[in-house]
């Protein structure tokens, strides 16, 4: 038992599926990466994971009540050698971050239901803050398998050798490795303090660059990170800060 219920209410029939998962991380990259996925392909809600020690409340969506964890799914079909194949696209998303005590179970949960619905790719997107010695925005990478890896070295995805990758996906990574499922952790360098739409879109490059048949168009998410500047740059002017400077909000 691991105390949450994973519903499913449409069986898509899929053989090979790729999943994305994304809640919320650093600046929200992953779960605004995520949503505006969802939105933009327009897909289905597949499932849904309730539990009674989430926040309660319910998603509506189209006037139908939700979990607040939803999963949604659509036909996608790709084919590339080397690289990802599938004949479904999963995405799990949530507003909320579960309480740290849950996230071991959660991700048990959701590789178990990945498992039995012919999920075979995993890509967890997830933030990471900027650090002093950055040169600028980066995107690393860990796998749980070789193929994953492999996968990774395909596109490009600087591979992270040393360090920590915390929460779901640090879970879901290595549950994965010792499941021996493939599991990407895409993770990207982003803002702490603010919703970062801009982050969430540089999270999404290698992302259609896997699976190109997406055709996701991010640029509504950059003018919206540029909507977001311009209001706090007339809120630093009002407080009498006219610097003009953006390096501080994006690096």
């Amino acid at each position: 038992m691991t105390g949450f219920a994973v519903h499913k209410y449409k069986d898509m029939g899929w053989k090979e599926t790729v999943a994305v998962v994304g809640f919320p991380s650093i600046g929200l990259v992953s779960s605004i990466a995520a949503s505006f996925l969802a939105r933009s392909l327009e897909l289905d809600v597949i499932g849904g994971i309730s539990s009674p020690e989430f926040p309660p409340y319910a998603v509506i969506q189209n006037g139908v009540p939700f979990p607040p964890v939803r999963i949604y799914g659509g036909d996608y079909r790709c084919d590339d050698e080397g690289g990802v194949d599938c004949d479904g696209l999963v995405v799990v998303t949530s507003e909320f971050l579960p309480k740290i005590e849950q996230h071991h179970n959660l991700a048990v949960s959701l590789l178990d239901w990945f498992d039995e619905n012919c999920v075979r790719t995993i890509i967890c997107l997830d933030g990471i803050p900027f650090t002093l010695d950055a040169d600028g925005p980066r995107i690393l990478g860990v796998g749980s398998t070789v193929a994953a890896d492999d996968i990774m070295a395909k596109y490009s995805i600087e591979r992270l050798d040393d360090g920590l990758v915390r929460g779901m996906s640090g879970v879901m990574l290595s549950e994965g490795a010792m499941r021996d499922m493939d599991v990407l952790a895409i993770l990207g360098t982003a803002r702490a303090d603010i919703p970062d739409p801009r982050g969430a879109a540089r999270l999404m490059e290698p992302l259609t660059r896997m699976i190109p048949e997406l055709k996701i168009d991010t640029e509504p998410l950059y003018k919206e990170a540029e909507e977001i500047e311009r209001r706090i740059e007339m809120s630093a002017a009002a407080l009498g800060n006219t610097s003009g400077n953006k390096d501080f909000l994006y690096g």
